[in-house]
């Protein structure tokens, strides 16, 4: 798996993850202390987010931190 291969799965399972929640870019940057412009960068595939917003962003979103790494089969699919 290339680099930019897992930033892309990680921001389109980010992106899954907070609209299953019903929760926007703004309230999940409240909520994590992330700004908005990064959150949707990472969502993106932009930006290589660290372990420690990985956990931040988790606990907002009330998933265990392993489950953001959860990519479904069409989300690993693509690239």
């Amino acid at each position: 798996m290339e680099e930019c291969d897992i930033k892309i799965k990680f921001g389109l399972r980010l992106r899954q993850l907070r609209k299953e929640k019903g929760i926007s870019q703004e309230e999940l940057m409240a909520a994590t202390g992330i700004h908005r412009t990064y959150l949707s960068e990472v969502e993106r595939g932009i930006r290589n987010i660290s372990i420690m917003n990985i956990d931040k962003l988790a606990k907002a979103l009330n998933v265990d931190t392993m489950e953001m790494f959860d990519f479904p089969k069409t989300i690993a699919s693509r690239g």
